[in-house]
């Protein structure tokens, strides 16, 4: 048979994200402290950065982003007529004539210190939060707790299958489809039952699953791999040392320990993101910008550039576009983080009232059909992200939970039951302990809903209250 070269044209598609759209994506997700430290090292290595020196970020020079921002609508000139308000709370303004008489007040006044810390997110409740909001039917979420139970501090699952099944009284076959389904939450091969499964769920995940060479090294070779013993799979795989490298680095790049970055929920001081106060009978959203630069394109930008070499202004070029786009993400962050706690409050009325007992049900999906954007952005921007209410300190996530049907076809959410049941035994009478029979009966009075007698332990469990024996015994 001959062998002929032959050129060929192929049309496809593929999607490459930029290093601009993957800094935008990154701002999004950041807390609030590690967006200052991102944006003072930028200051610190763009010379076409700089820190605006006056009061109004509406009037620094940023000639790319107000253009651009001008030509989507983003800037609105009728955002609000007083001057004054418009100083206090900058482009965000949810309420302007009602500025007047909070105007002295500093956002920090709005809770006390005491009242801002927080417990650092543990891997069993980021679990929970994903699998309350996933579409496994109920059956299959009592099964995910089981298995998100059993998970040790590094994230790997501690029992079997087979023991599973025996508490939940299902299939092997019933926990092994959950099972694959825990396995890609994020963080990605968690609940897997030894590095192997962990590393092939990640590259599975990634799309890497179609290499054999590179599954087989996972699968059977990770002892040799550490060892260093590539000679011999050298010539198994009839490989270089370069073709070698490269699948080390991609092995390398993944975790091991998918649970590890966890904390154990001790407290950590919370800095909120966003501030929700109440004025008259409507709530005003503040963001807190307080130490964040308000960023302008440099003077060097104006610099005539006609005696530089084509080094120097490929070289200045990239950096003005960096500096610029940086102007506009930063904008988009905020502006996104205002829409979609705009959008929380609306749903959320209910809370902001009257406290946890009325958190209403609601899910991504509600925000971002809400605001017109992407799910995984409502994601993004909700995660490390705090806010500072009439009633405490709130991660954005605690107002994302599933709910229970009511007798009268309306619901409540999980988070309502909870509170009323941390209510109903911090009253308890401490000689005789309410059961979790009387609690959902309680429930049943108070919500109109009828509640199992294991769905009342279940969120006893997650509370970390032991049962009424246990709390009898301690007093």
């Amino acid at each position: 048979m001959a062998l002929e070269l032959r050129q060929q044209l192929k049309l496809a598609q593929q999607l490459v994200m930029t290093p601009q759209l993957q800094q935008a994506i990154k701002l999004l997700q950041l807390s609030r402290l590690e967006l200052l430290e991102t944006v003072q090292q930028e200051l610190l290595d763009n010379p076409f950065l700089e820190e605006s020196a006056g009061d109004d970020p509406a009037t620094a020079e940023q000639p790319e982003s107000r253009q651009d921002a001008a030509e989507e609508g983003v800037y609105d000139k009728e955002l609000a007529r007083d001057a004054d308000w418009e100083d206090y709370l900058g482009e965000f303004a949810s309420t302007p004539r009602l500025a007047q008489s909070r105007e002295s007040e500093s956002a920090e006044e709005i809770s006390p210190l005491e009242a801002r810390y927080a417990a650092k997110p543990t891997l069993e409740g980021h679990l929970l939060w994903q699998l309350r909001l996933s579409t496994l039917s109920e059956r299959q979420k009592e099964i995910g707790e089981a298995i998100i139970g059993n998970l040790s501090s590094s994230g790997y699952l501690q029992a079997t299958l087979e023991e599973i099944a025996a508490l939940t009284r299902s299939s092997p076959e019933e926990v092994q489809t959950v099972l694959q389904r825990v396995q890609l939450f994020d963080p990605v091969g968690v609940a897997a039952r030894d590095a192997r499964e962990c590393l092939l769920v990640q590259l599975k995940n990634l799309h890497y699953d179609r290499d054999p060479v590179l599954l087989d090294l996972v699968q059977s070779h990770l002892e040799d791999l550490e060892a260093k013993r590539y000679k011999p799979l050298l010539r198994k795989f009839k490989l270089d040392m370069e073709e070698l490298k490269e699948y080390l680095v991609i092995i390398q790049s993944l975790d091991p320990l998918p649970g590890a970055s966890f904390g154990g929920g001790e407290p950590t001081f919370v800095s909120p993101d966003v501030f929700v106060y109440k004025m008259g009978d409507e709530f005003v959203i503040l963001l807190n910008e307080d130490g964040l630069p308000q960023l302008q394109l440099s003077s060097l930008s104006r610099m005539d550039m006609e005696a530089a070499s084509e080094k120097e202004k490929e070289y200045c070029t990239e950096k003005m576009r960096s500096a610029s786009w940086l102007i506009k993400s930063l904008y988009q962050r905020q502006r996104t983080l205002y829409k979609v706690m705009e959008s929380i409050v609306r749903h959320q009325q209910a809370f902001f009232e009257d406290g946890v007992t009325k958190l209403a049900p609601l899910i991504l999906k509600d925000i971002a059909d809400d605001i017109g954007m992407h799910e995984s952005t409502v994601s993004r921007i909700t995660t490390n992200k705090y806010v500072a209410t009439p009633h405490g300190i709130f991660e954005l996530k605690f107002f994302f939970n599933s709910g229970l049907e009511l007798d009268d076809g309306s619901h409540v959410g999980s988070e309502s039951v909870k509170a009323l049941i941390k209510k109903f035994i911090a009253e308890e009478d401490a000689k005789a302990p309410l059961s979790d029979e009387r609690i959902g009966e309680m429930l049943k009075e108070r919500l109109k809903v009828n509640i199992a007698r294991r769905t009342v332990a279940k969120y006893r469990t997650a509370l970390d209250i032991p049962s009424s024996s246990r709390r009898k015994e301690h007093f």
